[in-house]
């Protein structure tokens, strides 16, 4: 029992350590890791491929993400902190970190759903075939963990004429460092 109290507070006393320096010099997360596969998850500029059991995604995803990500499930249009959004910066997946879509390439396409004409590299996405509800679409899919993201049709804009239709719920977002560089240049 002694042992293990002092176990208990030794390692009490270590997290203390470790959470206070981590939050000093990163506040943001950057990091979840798979406690049964050790994969590292959600790490930002990442390139490894993420694959996981369902019952890892379910554990570690809100209900909402996981309902847009491994069930395939769409949310309401107009409903997407991002649909009238535009801030610049990144968009990445929520579930793994992945970087999808640079800024400058969303547009309003009165859709419902954050739309954007090309994604950051043919790497960040994979496109499937969707036959789901008795139509032939593009299912848009994370190129990391294989998410689902939404549909791409070929009614956008130049210069490619693609509209990925994307489910906000399953983008994070993250502001251009430069912009924020230039920010602070100004206030000086």
């Amino acid at each position: 029992m002694k042992i293990r109290l002092i176990w208990i507070f030794a390692f009490a006393l270590g997290s203390m350590n470790c959470s206070y320096s981590q939050q000093s010099i990163n506040k943001e997360k950057t990091t979840m890791e798979d406690k049964d596969n050790k994969q590292p998850i959600n790490v930002k500029n990442g390139t490894e491929k993420v694959n996981l059991p369902d019952s890892a995604w379910k554990k570690m995803l809100s209900p909402e993400v996981y309902y847009i990500a491994r069930q395939k499930g769409t949310e309401r249009p107009w409903t997407s902190k991002y649909e009238k959004f535009n801030e610049v910066g990144t968009y990445y997946c929520a579930a793994c970190g992945n970087a999808l879509f640079k800024s400058d390439t969303k547009f309003e396409s009165g859709c419902g759903w954050p739309s954007f004409y090309e994604p950051i590299s043919k790497k960040s996405i994979i496109n499937t075939v969707d036959n789901s509800h008795g139509m032939t679409r593009t299912e848009v899919q994370c190129g990391r963990c294989e998410a689902h993201l939404g549909h791409v049709f070929d009614d956008g804009p130049p210069p490619t004429g693609l509209r990925y239709c994307i489910n906000g719920v399953i983008l994070d977002f993250e502001k251009a460092k430069e912009a924020e560089k230039k920010y602070e240049k100004g206030k000086m």
